[in-house]
């Protein structure tokens, strides 16, 4: 029972993990965006469109990071649980005598 439990658990780190490079790699790619229009308005000047597209990228920016530092809290959980299933199947079991593997 607790080698299924550890099971689920891992695949849970493991998809928990999936979320949190595939929220990254949206994150890295909103930083792009916010350094793109930070350039062109530096190159162009600042005209109300690009601000407003500035403003919703480094909002979208800060959702995402906000959404990675939750995910990333959910991976630190998932895997205090492992550890103490991993500390469970360690310990020994008071009612086996030996006699049986």
């Amino acid at each position: 029972m607790l080698l299924a439990r550890r099971l689920d658990l891992v695949a849970n780190v493991s998809a928990l993990t999936a979320e949190a490079l595939r929220l990254n790699q949206k994150r890295a790619g909103i930083e792009m965006d916010v350094l793109r229009l930070e350039l062109e308005i530096g190159r162009s000047g600042a005209n109300a469109q690009l601000v407003q597209d500035l403003h919703e990228a480094e909002e979208r920016a800060a959702a995402i990071m906000f959404a990675c530092a939750a995910c990333e809290e959910r991976i630190v959980a998932a895997e205090a649980d492992v550890d103490g299933v991993d500390r469970s199947l360690a310990a020994p079991d008071e009612n086996y005598d030996g006699s049986q593997p």
